[in-house]
């Protein structure tokens, strides 16, 4: 064992603490660490960055284990790492790298275990038991959960997974589970558990859903910081929603208000947000910030000068914050923006379908609504927009809804719904529609698993549509994208799914822009807005 003066010694004077306790006097105090790593398996850094060169690595034993865990600066950085052993096994503290050794992976089961069975102490065998659990938990195959945060679709156990990942919803009931056991066998636990199965289900309630799709997204926007626009910066949930995002390196907030009220807020608030940028349409506050107004006045004029719009006009538009922050996004100043949390709905969608824009293949830009049920994440669309849909613009929208499940890596199984299970209803006006939507999808993407049209219950019942349609693309399988013919049923139904089933919801999510744009719902909690927000850095990651 090494410290920051070398070689833990009996001969060294300067020794405090518990380090004496390490001294095994086994090789000469002067041996150096590139000395003591030649032919070394294992290196084990608790330390500070940078102490660990490429010729050390180099000299190690073959298939070395390297765990570099000072934070943020590892001891090595992992590039280095793998430039000089392609053939090492390398973990760090840090998210953003392979093996992330972390402590939550650890300390908030183990306290959860111990106290779920009144342990006295919590002891070795306890501690062994989280570390052979994690263990287990790693050579079995990752949940689509975990693949979704991470961007990848092949976790699995080898050299880049030799640790499960922090946002694994499993850890609760693996490690908890674990700990208690351990207490149990070595007669530390008070209060002994005798019903594992109703343990492990109590465990899984204790997680909750919108806990583990939260982590998630922001665990995916933390790869890249993304600057993103908060439109309605005069309300406090905002401001601490932003304060969280800040702090959490989820993304980078611009706030959009009167500066004196949003500061004044922020200081009742005690939220600190250094470095952050206010700016106050209405009110420039110096030379550079009006050059600025009048060069995205411009830019506004120019896109709509031939709809009839003045440059007066366009001017004065540029006092609005959701035109204002729509146009920073337009030109790049920033990579996404969230509104509408003061403001109706239409007047927060207007600007970005005015200046952004639908993608060029995207027929009808549409929104759609994330529902977190016990078998994970259920999109739902067309929630908010189009009134009016012909069948060909039902299959369009389907198509944006998997384009966007996929960006969370989930595969998408589509159901289209109405109120017909194929055909059972010949004329009826939605089944019909549906119908269509369905054969067009059928001939366009061959391999899509998408189905319909169909009642929603069987939609999520796999087991009832195999036995009574086995004949279905979905047979066996259960949708997780629910297509509505109209707006009415897609709005009425997220609605009554969020409070009468208690199901946590996100959105809605705007599909098809150029940019991300994401309108806030009247009444979003601060949890919601800084899932907004993290969605809005993801887009704004795949369209880069």
């Amino acid at each position: 064992m090494y410290d920051s003066k070398g070689l833990i010694h009996g001969d060294r004077t300067n020794l405090n603490g518990k380090k004496p306790e390490f001294i095994n006097n086994s090789v000469p105090m002067n041996t150096s660490l590139t000395d003591i790593l030649k032919g070394a398996d294992v290196f084990i850094g608790l330390s500070r960055g940078n102490v660990l060169s490429k010729d050390m690595v180099k000299g190690m034993a073959e298939n070395p284990v390297i765990f570099a865990m000072a934070n943020p600066t590892p001891e090595i950085s992992y590039e280095d790492a793998k430039a000089a052993r392609p053939d090492c096994i390398m973990a760090t503290g840090r998210s953003d790298y392979p093996n992330q050794v972390n402590n939550v992976l650890g300390f908030p089961f183990i306290f959860r275990g111990a106290l779920d069975v009144r342990a006295s102490e919590i002891n070795e065998e306890m501690k062994l038991g989280a570390v052979y659990a994690l263990a287990e938990l790693a050579k079995k195959p990752v949940p689509d959960i975990v693949n979704i945060a991470y961007n990848n679709n092949n976790l699995k156990f080898g050299r880049d997974y030799i640790i499960p990942k922090p946002v694994d919803p499993r850890l609760i009931t693996t490690v908890a589970p674990a700990v208690a056991k351990a207490a149990m066998d070595t007669g530390v636990a008070l209060h002994p558990i005798k019903d594992w199965d109703a343990y492990e289900e109590e465990l899984a309630m204790r997680l909750g859903n919108d806990n583990t799709l939260s982590k998630v997204i922001e665990t995916r926007a933390q790869q890249v910081l993304k600057k993103i626009v908060f439109a309605d910066a005069e309300d406090v949930s905002v401001l601490k929603a932003a304060r969280v995002v800040f702090e959490e390196k989820i993304a980078h907030p611009i706030l959009l208000g009167n500066r004196e009220v949003v500061e004044q807020m922020l200081f009742e608030q005690n939220i600190m947000l250094p470095g952050v940028q206010i700016i106050d349409p209405k009110r420039p506050a110096n030379e550079e910030e009006k050059a600025i107004q009048e060069k995205y006045s411009n830019h506004y004029y120019e896109k709509r000068k031939r709809k009839g719009l003045s440059k007066k006009e366009a001017a004065n538009t540029m006092r609005a914050r959701s035109f204002y922050g729509t146009v920073m996004v337009d030109m790049g100043d920033a990579d996404g923006m969230i509104g509408g949390l003061t403001n109706k709905y239409p007047d927060t969608v207007r600007p970005a379908l005015q200046i952004i824009g639908a993608r060029p293949e995207v027929k009808k830009v549409a929104s759609m609504h994330i529902l977190m049920t016990k078998s994970g994440p259920l999109f739902l669309a067309d929630t908010t927009i189009n009134h009016h849909l012909e069948a060909v613009d039902i299959a369009n929208i389907a198509e944006l809804v998997a384009d966007q499940a996929r960006v969370f890596n989930i595969e998408p199984r589509i159901a289209m719904v109405t109120y017909s299970n194929f055909g059972s209803v010949i004329n009826g006006e939605s089944a019909v529609l549906m119908r269509k939507a369905t054969d067009i999808l059928h001939k366009k993407h061959p391999d899509l698993i998408v189905d319909g049209e169909m009642q929603a219950h069987l939609a999520l019942d796999e087991k009832a549509l195999k036995q009574l349609y086995p004949f279905s693309k979905l047979a066996g399988k259960k949708a997780n994208i629910l297509i509505f013919p109209n707006l009415s049923s897609a709005n009425i139904s997220y609605n009554l799914l969020n409070k009468a089933g208690e199901m946590d919801i996100i959105g809605p999510i705007l599909l098809g822009l150029k940019k991300p744009v994401h309108i806030l719902q009247l009444g979003s909690t601060v949890r919601q807005i800084v899932d907004m927000v993290g969605i809005a850095a993801m887009h704004a990651q795949v369209i880069e």
